[in-house]
């Protein structure tokens, strides 16, 4: 194309055929040509994606602008950690907590899974979970624990579409959903001629809910809300809308009465 611009190529074509009209083959031939080269050019100018290089310039950028800039809270850190929070939140990748929340390393005990949930108490079909809440109540002594949803969850669209009755087309992901199903159950009660991305919605704040509950089955939780050093919230991020909702779980022992 030499110095021509693509915009000045047209043109030229553009009055080439109004004065000549026999050129037309001759001028669609050159269009194609030009096309060809604007495209060579584009793809030339464009990286071709290099994962490795990727996680090498992200931790330069972490180690010069966050790690040598605070000594001090890196000094702490490698003390131990005594966080104020244990989050649980989903895998996707747009709702990660420390972006959202401007978590500092040190702040949240973190589990990440499919649509946030917390399974309810069991030894052995969900001991990493367990294990999770264990260290982080008893050994941690976290303050708070916070369930966060999200707007477009695909795992919460899942738990909505799957007909869960035991014939199962995936491997893990439908028995895992099926921990909140009560959501849905609730869901579809309420709003069953609802639009599905409507039932969708409110069953991603419904889940928060019976993840909340759920973590009322660990004996180690529950104490912890009993007595006050324990706290249960449930959030919601709608990233399609910038907004972040936050609501507490209430819970009290009724007075002893004489029978």
């Amino acid at each position: 194309m030499g110095n021509e611009s693509y915009e000045d190529a047209i043109e030229s074509l553009k009055k080439l055929l109004i004065e000549k009209d026999e050129l037309k083959d001759l001028a669609a031939a050159k269009v194609k040509k030009i096309t060809a080269e604007l495209q060579t050019v584009s793809s030339s100018d464009s990286k071709t994606f290099d994962p490795v290089e990727r996680i090498k310039e992200g931790f330069v950028t972490f180690k010069k602008e966050k790690y040598e800039t605070n000594p001090a809270l890196y000094g702490e850190l490698a003390k131990g950690q005594s966080p104020k929070y244990m989050v649980f939140a989903c895998s996707d990748s747009r709702v990660c907590p420390s972006h959202i929340l401007d978590f500092h390393p040190g702040d949240a005990f973190m589990v990440r899974n499919i649509a946030n949930m917390v399974p309810p108490f069991d030894k052995v079909q969900y001991a990493g979970v367990g294990a999770a809440i264990e260290y982080a109540v008893l050994h941690l002594k976290v303050e708070n624990i916070v369930v966060i949803g999200h707007s477009a969850c695909g795992g919460i669209k899942g738990l909505m579409s799957f007909a869960l009755d035991g014939n199962n087309s995936t491997d893990f992901i439908e028995d895992w959903v099926k921990i909140c199903l009560p959501a849905k159950t609730k869901v579809l009660a309420e709003s069953e001629s609802s639009k599905f991305e409507d039932q969708c919605g409110r069953c991603e704040r419904e889940a928060v809910n019976v993840s909340l509950a759920n973590l009322l089955t660990y004996p180690f939780v529950r104490e912890g809300v009993a007595k006050g050093t324990l706290a249960l919230k449930g959030g919601y991020y709608d990233f399609v809308n910038g907004a972040f909702e936050l609501w507490g779980l209430q819970f009290g022992i009724s007075p002893v009465q004489s029978i």
